[in-house]
């Protein structure tokens, strides 16, 4: 009755169209006052939430991602590409996948992928032969690596949802196999279509262009160096190599891209604030949500319910799977988090299932459900770019979520992926 109450009010605030955030803190509060628990303990919850020291580097990392977005690095990052695959039949489709690839390596957002690489690219391609929902198809699903690949947001998100016991450093140095893994495979589908469709091939770039083409690039793919480097060598924690991110990031471009104003700085700063105050009110009252979860022992309850499945883990490896990518598809990433670590995480670790092997899991599968409607932000965002319908841009993705559905079945049966170079590297 306990969990009822608790999730039961959850869901009915959803549907009454409250926003998520609000929606957690009430339905803590109802749950707190069914258990006869003070209620000052649930505002405690709240503030004890975001006053932890990691989480510093969720801003840090917009931050960074913003202004390199907005300082002209997607461009660059576009041409850089060029020189590695465009001249290729289907070479544009690969410039997209390599260019998200790249620059998802220094957002580690995937909204800001797609709209920073599609703005620049889906009218290009279409220019040079291909379907608009087809590049908007490529775009959106190339944007879903940006997730698992360091400085991924969401990384961040999982190890708070986890209580501190995985490390970030340890989620950012796995996501790196998946990343790659689902790059990869976005480029063999784009090459499968390009030679089965004639997509045009590029025009190779002469080599004094390419250098310099490459020497501008170098300058932003450097924030991946710090960021990486930092953390692997222990010189920064993860959230020490954020700020320092932000300030290189600040650096390459008001002092050598210098394409941005610095009249426009205050705006962007704004929308920065406005963004992670949205983020930091999910995880406060997240926070509250989970302890009044833990109190109702509702975690364990489940253990026990998918235990009386099958004891078998990849049986419920599977029913995980299909759970997480039903919910994404209605709910967005962030608040999934929150909510399914503490009830997920005991089901698989009974298991034997790594807590960091289950971040990546989790992350392809909610990363599935961006791009997935109803509610996919990512995908909307991305037909709002290629300015084509939402209809007409799932037709496209659906090989294409036939390719993330082989990822993630990698990712979830195959732990090395994942596992291997973290226990290589820290």
């Amino acid at each position: 009755m306990d969990a009822l109450i608790l999730l039961g009010s959850f869901v009915l605030l959803i549907l009454l169209r409250m926003p998520v955030a609000y929606a957690l803190g009430l339905a803590a509060l109802i749950g707190a006052w069914w258990i006869d628990m003070p209620l000052h303990a649930v505002m405690i919850s709240v503030t004890g939430g975001v006053s932890k020291f990691s989480l510093l580097a969720i801003p840090f990392f917009v931050l960074a991602g913003a202004i390199m977005a907005e300082g002209g690095m997607s461009r660059r990052l576009v041409a850089f590409a060029g020189v590695l695959v465009g001249f290729v039949r289907g070479g544009l489709s690969l410039v997209n996948i390599m260019a998200s690839t790249f620059f998802g390596a220094i957002s580690g957002s995937s909204l800001a992928d797609t709209a920073s690489v599609g703005s620049v690219l889906i009218p290009e391609m279409e220019k040079n032969g291909y379907p608009r929902e087809y590049s908007t198809a490529v775009t959106v699903s190339g944007s879903v690596q940006a997730l698992l690949t360091p400085p991924s947001h969401n990384s961040v998100i999982y190890s708070l949802a986890a209580g501190g016991t995985v490390s970030i450093a340890s989620l950012f140095i796995a996501g790196i196999g998946p990343g790659l893994l689902l790059s990869a495979v976005m480029m063999g589908m784009c090459m499968y279509f390009a030679k089965k469709r004639n997509y045009p091939k590029g025009e190779v770039i002469p080599l004094r262009q390419a250098l310099k083409i490459c020497v501008d690039a170098i300058w932003g793919l450097f924030t991946m160096v710090i960021i990486l480097g930092g953390i692997i060598s222990g010189v920064f924690t993860a959230t020490e190599s954020a700020a320092i991110a932000v300030l290189w990031a600040f650096f390459v471009t008001m002092f050598i891209y210098r394409d941005y104003k610095w009249r426009d700085l205050p705006k962007l700063m704004h929308r920065t604030v406005r963004t992670i105050s949205i983020v930091m009110i999910l995880i406060a009252f997240a926070a509250s949500f989970g302890y009044i979860m833990t109190l109702m022992q509702i975690p364990s309850k489940i253990t026990t319910a998918f235990m009386t499945i099958s004891d078998n883990r990849y049986v419920i490896l599977m029913c995980v799977n299909f759970m997480l990518l039903a919910l994404g598809t209605v709910m967005d990433m962030a608040p999934l988090i929150l909510i399914l670590t503490p009830i997920l995480l005991p089901v698989v670790t009974s298991i034997g299932v790594d807590p960091v092997h289950f971040g990546m899991i989790m992350l392809v599968n909610l990363g599935i459900g961006l791009i997935t409607p109803p509610v996919g932000a990512v995908l909307f965002v991305g037909a709002a770019i290629g300015k084509v319908t939402i209809e007409a841009t799932v037709k496209a993705l659906l090989p294409f979520y036939v390719a993330l559905f082989m990822v993630l079945m990698a990712v979830t049966y195959i732990p090395a992926i994942s596992l291997w170079l973290p226990s290589v590297v820290l």
